[in-house]
């Protein structure tokens, strides 16, 4: 599939509960951990590839990436010391199609997933996606008092087009900060960020990816 090709409505429609494949490698600074994917990422085998998604533009804008990468170049990242996964495989048109035993079983491979490729931080993108995988129901936005081994773990805002409670400035400074606590320390020694106001996202919105 070409980089400007758009899924037709049946691409979209077969893309319902298929799977992508994560993006990770060796030795990562930040694995970034959507919702899970919808049909646009299901139909192009792309993370977060529905236009109006702001993932792309907050990891260049908070320096992650030297350039904005379209979402046909995911496979960039690894080598920039980033990776991809979601807290569930599963593709929906909609975050609300998932049920509350596929966050917990989906955090449960998570926490899994993190302690096998042991990157420094992992980043949930979405509050509630965090709450409802970990049982965390009064984390808010930014670094987490319990690290998964020696992985420190944040929650960044849901970059959806749908999310209105974050702008992608707002957006990119929550990944800009998460960057600088990743290249100033390691996860045993960084320093939790001062707890802020808990910002609701819309469960009923389109997947993070």
């Amino acid at each position: 599939m070409t980089t400007h090709h758009r899924p037709t409505a049946d691409e979209l429609a077969a893309a319902h509960g298929g799977t992508i494949p994560d993006i990770t490698g060796p030795d990562l600074r930040v694995l970034f951990c959507g919702i899970n994917p919808g049909l646009w990422s299901g139909a192009t085998g792309w993370h977060f590839a529905r236009p109006g998604n702001r993932f792309w533009p907050a990891l260049h804008r908070s320096g992650f990436t030297p350039r904005q990468l379209h979402p046909s170049e995911q496979g960039e990242l690894p080598a920039l010391g980033l990776g991809i996964t979601n807290v569930v495989a599963r593709t929906t048109a909609r975050a609300d199609e998932l049920t509350a035993e596929e966050y917990r079983e989906g955090g449960a491979a998570l926490r899994a997933r993190v302690e096998r490729l042991r990157p420094r931080a992992l980043a949930v993108l979405g509050i509630g996606a965090y709450r409802a995988a970990f049982g965390r129901p009064r984390a808010a936005v930014g670094r987490q008092p319990e690290p998964i081994g020696t992985t420190a773990v944040w929650v960044l805002p849901n970059p959806s087009g749908l999310n209105a409670h974050y702008s992608l400035d707002a957006i990119a400074a929550e990944f800009r900060a998460l960057r600088e606590a990743v290249a100033d320390s390691g996860p045993s020694d960084a320093r939790p960020s001062d707890p802020e106001p808990a910002v609701g996202e819309p469960a009923t919105g389109e997947p993070s990816s």
